[in-house]
Formats: C-alpha cells, sequence, structure tokens
C-alpha cells in the first residue's frame, strides 16, 4: 500500500512506556487527536499516547510544532483550522509528532497530561451532520422486519448510498447523557397520535468519518480523492428513537426521532493511522455506476463491540462486529454526497449507518437483537427490548494486527424524558 510510511513501522516503541502496552488502544503508530481540558481551564487540542495525552496547543506555542507557517492552527479548542491544512501537512505533523515520541528521541521534556487528569470536548465543530444507511445486513433486516422478507431491499439500495442529513447541533462527545426524547406516537390501535416520551429508545452501531478537505460548490469528487478528504474517523452512536420513527417517517424520511442526539468518541483516529488495515468492500449484488467504481479498497478491518449496563447491573456485551461488512464504504458515501455539486466542507460529519454483520450476534442496534421486542435479551438479570432509563451504552473499536489501533470509548447513559414546563 502507498499510503505506509515509517509512522506505520510495527516495531517503533515510545519512550512513553504505557504506548508500548500490547493492550493500549494508543500506541505510538496510532496518535490520535482530541480535545481536552483541565480543572475548567481553556480547550487545547492533544494526541492520545498511552495512558497520556501530548498537548499541543503548548508545543505549538513554544515553537516546537509548526504544522501551518505563519499561523496557528492548535489554539482554537478544536481541530477544524488543523483539518482545513492540505493533506500533506496532516502527514508532516503526523510523522514530526512520531518523531518526538520515539523511544530514540533524545529530548523527552514534552508537556504531557495524564488521560485520567482531564476532561474531553467535542474535538471537531461539526459543520454538518449526514447519516447514512449502507449496511446490507442492517437494511435486509430492517426490511424483513417491516416489509416483504423475499423482497427486503427497496430497488435502489444496490445501486445508490442512501443518507438524510440530521441534526449536527446535537452531535455530543462520549459521556454526555442523552435525555430520552419525547414526539409524535401512534399505536396500531390508535385512531389519532399522541405525544409522549420514546417507548422504543434504540442505539445503532456506527462509524463516523469526518471531513478534512473541502471541494468547491459544483464540484465532485472521485472515489480516490473522497478518500484523501476524509482527515479521520470516530466512533459514533446515532441514538434513534423507534415509536416516533415509524409514525413520522414517509414521505420524507428520520426527522425528529433522530434529532435528540448523535454521540462520538472523544479522539479522532485519522485515515493515516488506519491505513494498513484498509480490505475490500463485499461483493457486489449487482454493478455500481461508473462514478461509484472503487480502484482500492476502502473498508477497513475495525473490530467492533457494544455493551450495555442497566442502572444496578454489570455490562454485558450485546454485539460483535466489524466496519468491514459495511457495503458503500464511507469514500462512497462522500462520492455520492458531492456527486450533485454539493460543496462538503472541514467538519462535515458522515455517519456510516448502523453496522451489522452476518449473524444475530453482530447485528448493530437493538432493534435487531430483539427483533423488534420479539427476542428479548437478557441482561444480568433483567430482559431488554429497547433502552430503560439509566442505561448506559459504550461501543468500543479497535484494529488488530501487528499494534492495535484504538478508538477509546462511546459512551451515554439515558436519563428520563424533560416533559413540558419542566
Amino acid at each position: 500500500m502507498s499510503g505506509l510510511n515509517d509512522t506505520h513501522n510495527p516495531d517503533r516503541k515510545s519512550w512513553v512506556e504505557s504506548a508500548n502496552n500490547p493492550e493500549t488502544d494508543f500506541p505510538i503508530q496510532n496518535l490520535p487527536y482530541g480535545v481536552f481540558s483541565q480543572d475548567g481551564g481553556p480547550k487545547r487540542v492533544g494526541i492520545a499516547i498511552g495512558d497520556q495525552i501530548l498537548d499541543l496547543t503548548a508545543l505549538e506555542e513554544a515553537g516546537r510544532l509548526s504544522p501551518a507557517e505563519g499561523k496557528k492552527v492548535f489554539s482554537d479548542g478544536v481541530l477544524n483550522p488543523f483539518m482545513a491544512l492540505p493533506q500533506n501537512n496532516w502527514s508532516e505533523t503526523r510523522s514530526r509528532i512520531a518523531d518526538l515520541l520515539d523511544a530514540k528521541a533524545g529530548d523527552r521534556q514534552l508537556p504531557l497530561v495524564a488521560q485520567t487528569a482531564v476532561d474531553m470536548h467535542l474535538p471537531i465543530f461539526v459543520r454538518s451532520f449526514t447519516d447514512f444507511y449502507a449496511s446490507k445486513e442492517h437494511a435486509t433486516n430492517v426490511g424483513s422486519m417491516f416489509r416483504d422478507p423475499d423482497n427486503a431491499l427497496m430497488p435502489n439500495w444496490l445501486h445508490i448510498p442512501i443518507g438524510y442529513n440530521g441534526r449536527a447541533s446535537t452531535v455530543v462527545v462520549s459521556g454526555t447523557p442523552i435525555h430520552r426524547p419525547s414526539g409524535q406516537l401512534k399505536g396500531p390501535n390508535d385512531d389519532v397520535p399522541y405525544f409522549g416520551p420514546c417507548q422504543k429508545l434504540d442505539i445503532e452501531l456506527e462509524l463516523g468519518a469526518i471531513v478534512g478537505t473541502s471541494n468547491p460548490m459544483g464540484q465532485p469528487l472521485t472515489a480516490a480523492a473522497a478518500y484523501e478528504n476524509i482527515f479521520g474517523y470516530v466512533l459514533l452512536n446515532d441514538w434513534s428513537a423507534r415509536d416516533i420513527q415509524v409514525w413520522e417517517y414517509q414521505p420524507l424520511g428520520p426527522f425528529q426521532s433522530k434529532a435528540f442526539g448523535s454521540t462520538i468518541s472523544p479522539w479522532v483516529v485519522t485515515r493515516e493511522a488506519l491505513e494498513k488495515f484498509r480490505v475490500p468492500a463485499p461483493e457486489r449484488v449487482k454493478p455500481l455506476l461508473p462514478y461509484l467504481q472503487e480502484e482500492t479498497p476502502n473498508n477497513f478491518d475495525i473490530h467492533l463491540e457494544v455493551s450495555l449496563t442497566p442502572p444496578s447491573g454489570k455490562p454485558k456485551t450485546i454485539s460483535r462486529t466489524n466496519y468491514k461488512y459495511m457495503y458503500y464504504s464511507s469514500a462512497l458515501q462522500l462520492v455520492h454526497h458531492a456527486s450533485s455539486g454539493c460543496a462538503m466542507e472541514t467538519g462535515d460529519l458522515l455517519g456510516s449507518g448502523t453496522i451489522s454483520g452476518p449473524t444475530p450476534d453482530s447485528f448493530g442496534s437493538l432493534l435487531e437483537l430483539s427483533w423488534n421486542g420479539k427476542e428479548p435479551l437478557q441482561i444480568d438479570g433483567e430482559s431488554r427490548s429497547f433502552l430503560e432509563d439509566g442505561d448506559s451504552v459504550d461501543i468500543t473499536g479497535w484494529c488488530s494486527g501487528d499494534y492495535r489501533i484504538g478508538f477509546g470509548n462511546c459512551e451515554g447513559t439515558v436519563l428520563p424524558a424533560v416533559t413540558f414546563g419542566e
């Protein structure tokens, strides 16, 4: 793979000892970006290395790191100014940071802070959020559940990455609690709808792709350019109100049922860090149109797990799956998004859509795992078809090979619905 360089060297070690633990998410081959603060202070940009954070804002202020000549890009408390730089600047900065943290480095007087001593924040200003529906297994399961199992996929699904524009304002960082949404509901035996708290609150296990390089309005992208324009990836839980959605989604798709909260992990794993774990997409059922043809493998072999913890119980892993099953890669999602001439901006977030695998234990939503409540899960003595107040959901993910590239945690806890007047 032409994208491999010395930052991917599996023999490379760091003088930060915790980064050499084979179980860490953050070895020197990873170097994901995040935003943190200490003791209520200002937000700062950092790199995760082992159980520490390297303060890039401090390095830039001291003149020891200069991604952009003549201007500061790590001083605003978000990654957008850095992501807007030319792509070679991303790679050069990654190489420079790796050299500073390398076991052979002579100067080890760097501004490090323990991850346990900081608060993590949303790493990017989310310019816009688009959610896709790109897992063939997930789309087949949902189609089988609510339509005809023999014709589970809609006629367009095998030809086009299906998506809709969501709410950027309610994308939050891991650890932010999520209130149960309220909305219009109509049961099968109700004559008219009513307004009340969601009764079928669900998760959606996703991977989020973050656009770094923008494309001008009117200028579409090739698959190769789209892949390169993606700065990095985060874990994503796109919380979903299934009962609100089933009433509102026709004819224009999800609205309030998907607008109340989307949780992302705090560390942005760069595209370059994932280069060694690229894999081809699944075999196509029908040929895609020429503009959606990929000449390189643009999926990733990322193991993903979801655990659920009841309020008074212990966590239980409820799903194990892999991003490699996705029918449409993030690059193809970006290609299609820009194909009309849509301008994609630095900080745009693309949700993969629910990632489900081929077996029941690899489904990426409770809707599938419980088959819409017909087969409830047993968790520490409690039954779950959908989420209850006080439940916590945690998504983790990592690539595994010569070294481990992890994403950290993507966690959220369900709070009770807020009614009008409270």
